[in-house]
């Protein structure tokens, strides 16, 4: 079950964005040469426009149909749906529809963030104004004006938008007993400030990746693609700090390996250790 969920989310992100992206891939950027090439490009725009909204509806039949199925096979298999926020585990209840549906709004709103937070990095770690990269202008496509505010505010504005989206649904998920009462608003707004920091914990799937296609890249001849240009970019930003080791040896250069591993040594291996150890002491970092 977790992985058919995760991969009808998959295909929800994917929907988005497909939507998201409108008329990019079709009408490009160049200015039509002929009377014929002109037509062509106003005919590609009007079928975009007649299906732009079957693009949403799409998602919304997806999330709806797949809860419906959810409520019915669900408690048959004992499976529990849960949406995992990195500090916090939400378990919804698998005999009530309203609360499947939710699971099913909330875990498909989970992974679109994601992958937004994904490009928003991405377009972070390639921030040359001037970049020609067709990758690299859609990612900033995706993002909007976002694309063109400076790091620091890019980097926090996820967390404070998933913030703000724990304390609006906060009173949803507290009626369907999902969470517990808080004390105050302060601690509210802790949790949801812990739950977007949830987001960097994401990275450990995306960074460490990057970092081997760029080791792979520098050994084996790949082509000129745009993807690859976008990947040696981006792996020669995620390696500067790491200039100073003494990592090359002869043509062999390990720092993309070593900087994958202390990357996943961060972002994962030492956040459960510290969960592991505040649950030894019977302390928790999660706010009631």
């Amino acid at each position: 079950m977790r992985l058919i969920d995760f991969l009808l989310n998959v295909a929800g992100v994917l929907l988005w964005l497909r939507w998201r992206a409108g008329a990019i891939d079709v009408v490009g950027t160049a200015s039509p040469a002929t009377l014929a090439s002109t037509l062509q490009r106003t005919r590609a725009l009007r079928r975009l426009g007649a299906w732009h909204w079957q693009w949403p509806a799409a998602i919304a039949a997806l999330v709806l149909l797949r809860a419906v199925v959810y409520r019915q096979i669900g408690p048959a298999l004992e499976w529990t749906p849960r949406v995992d926020l990195a500090v916090v585990t939400l378990a919804f209840r698998d005999q009530v529809f309203s609360s499947v549906l939710l699971y099913s709004a909330l875990s498909f709103g989970r992974m679109l963030i994601i992958a937004y937070f994904w490009l928003l990095i991405l377009a972070m770690l390639n921030r040359k104004p001037m970049d020609k990269n067709p990758l690299l202008r859609l990612i900033r496509h995706y993002l909007g004006g976002l694309a063109r505010w400076p790091w620091p505010l890019q980097f926090v504005s996820p967390i404070v938008l998933v913030a703000g989206l724990w304390v609006v649904l906060h009173p949803l998920l507290l009626q369907q007993g999902v969470v517990d009462r808080t004390e105050s608003l302060g601690h509210l707004l802790e949790q949801g400030l812990m739950v977007g920091g949830g987001l960097l914990f994401s990275l450990k799937y995306l960074l460490p990746v990057l970092l081997l296609l760029y080791l792979v890249a520098g050994y084996v001849y790949v082509g000129t693609s745009p993807f690859w240009g976008l990947i040696s970019s981006i792996g020669r930003t995620l390696l500067a700090p790491f200039r100073w080791a003494p990592l090359k040896f002869s043509r062999l250069d390990l720092t993309p390996l070593v900087a994958a591993v202390l990357i996943l040594l961060l972002l994962h291996a030492l956040p459960a250790y510290i969960w592991q150890r505040m649950s030894e002491v019977q302390s928790s970092l999660w706010p009631q």
